[in-house]
């Protein structure tokens, strides 16, 4: 199945005996079947793969002996505490996989009389991160980001000139990638603070979220072998949602000249479950236009006439609740709207550029987009541009604003697909609540 295909799975009208996936409010339809990594809340039992529908989770390895060939074996794999043994059989696997659960979750399929055996509450599970994360690049692909934190931090709009010619990239810490719902600490670090001369080594009072949306590598490639453009996204799993954690001030003090580290190696939250480039393909639709007058990519990123589908439509938000809102029972507030589309370069480039110089990405890596900014100061996708660097607060509800995140605050990022013909499809929450510093 290339990843502009439609098969059955995709089919709008399909229903599934589980009820709950049902419901045009879940983010989990049969049409989606995300993967994860999960086990019951406060028990003893091994972390397993597992796929959610509805406000179930299909328990992979308990549904194993009910299907054949490499369905099973791929469903076996998944007796693991990562996905990665899945992974590793490749993407005929992962589809013989998909169609096998899609089919044992219809209406009417007999796989509904074993549902106590092979469904779980999602309620009564956690999740833990669904792959081992090797590794974990984080690129700048948004040149929204790049103009208004340009304009912010130096006073003008204008990119640096490699911007369009290459995805820009940083190296991040993978050991710091955690799990939503996982508590952030508030980072320490040395920034200069308003006023002074010389740095302080103290907590951050510019705590920040960033808006992203990260792929999962399935296919790995050789040390020395770029991936082809035309290959690359053969090479992804799946998304999901990322929460890029920064401390603005340290970050600015420490940046020059090798790039982000404790300003940023802290915590980086994604969500927990995994939509597959499979599902995901009725929804493929090319990038926003470039500007006029800006180049064509170099041969080795130029994706043709695949350019038409090299983006996804995929519309993300981001709340934050603070703890005088929880104690009032006042919701989350939406301080951001985006989509995927709005980025400059897609995940196919993204992942050939990043393979360019024969660098070998390993199954389970980590590809972010960087912030997902759009073009209206709506879209601003982090709070340094949402504040204009701290000199406009953003209204919360309840009488609060902020400037930057305080303690006791919660970032949550969703996203959603839809297209109004297709059945729309979600990737859950990315949810994560700042804590004070230990000490």
């Amino acid at each position: 199945m290339t990843f502009d295909g439609l098969d059955h799975t995709h089919d709008p009208a399909l229903t599934s005996w589980v009820t709950s996936a049902n419901d045009p409010q879940t983010p989990f339809p049969i049409q989606n079947l995300p993967f994860g990594v999960f086990r019951r809340r406060g028990s003893a039992e091994p972390w397993r793969g597992g796929v959610a529908i509805g406000d179930r989770i299909v328990d992979l390895p308990a549904v194993a002996h009910h299907l054949q060939g490499s369905a099973r074996a791929a469903a076996e794999a998944c007796a693991a505490p990562s996905l990665n043994g899945l992974l590793a059989l490749g993407p005929a696997a992962w589809q013989a996989l998909r169609v096998a659960i899609s089919e044992g979750l219809r209406t009417g399929a007999t796989l509904a009389a074993e549902a106590d055996r092979v469904l779980v509450e999602a309620a009564k599970a956690e999740m833990a991160v669904p792959t081992a994360i090797g590794d974990y690049t984080d690129f700048f692909a948004s040149i929204h980001h790049a103009r208004r934190t340009s304009r912010i931090i130096r006073g003008d709009t204008d990119v640096r000139p490699n911007f369009h010619w290459l995805p820009i990239g940083y190296h991040g810490r993978a050991s710091s990638i955690v799990v939503s719902g996982t508590s952030v600490r508030r980072p320490r670090g040395q920034f200069v603070p308003p006023g002074a001369n010389e740095p302080i080594f103290a907590p951050t009072q510019r705590l920040d979220f960033e808006l992203e949306v990260a792929a999962i590598v399935g296919v790995g490639n050789a040390l020395g072998e770029p991936v082809p453009i035309a290959q690359a996204e053969q090479h992804l799993f799946g998304l999901v949602l990322m929460n890029d954690w920064s401390a603005r001030d340290i970050q600015a003090y420490e940046a020059m000249p090798l790039g982000p580290f404790l300003g940023k190696s802290f915590a980086t939250t994604i969500s927990p479950w995994i939509v597959t480039m499979a599902a995901l393909a009725p929804f493929r639709t090319a990038l926003a236009p470039r500007e006029t007058g800006a180049p064509r990519p170099p041969a080795y990123l130029d994706q043709g006439d695949a350019a038409a589908c090299a983006g996804i439509a995929l519309a993300l938000e981001a709340r934050i609740g603070t703890s005088a809102m929880r104690d009032r029972g006042v919701s989350d507030a939406t301080v951001t709207t985006t989509d995927l589309r709005s980025l400059y370069w897609s995940f196919g480039q993204m992942l050939a550029h990043h393979t360019g110089n024969g660098c070998n990405l390993r199954i389970g890596d980590l590809i972010g987009t960087g912030t997902v900014s759009g073009p209206e100061t709506t879209s601003a996708a982090c709070l340094l541009e949402i504040t204009e660097g701290g000199r406009k607060p953003v209204e919360l509800s309840a009488g609060e604003s902020r400037v930057y995140l305080q303690d006791g605050d919660e970032v949550v990022l969703t996203g959603w697909c839809a297209d109004g013909v297709h059945r729309a499809i979600g990737f859950g929450e990315c949810r994560g609540r700042i804590v004070p510093p230990l000490g």
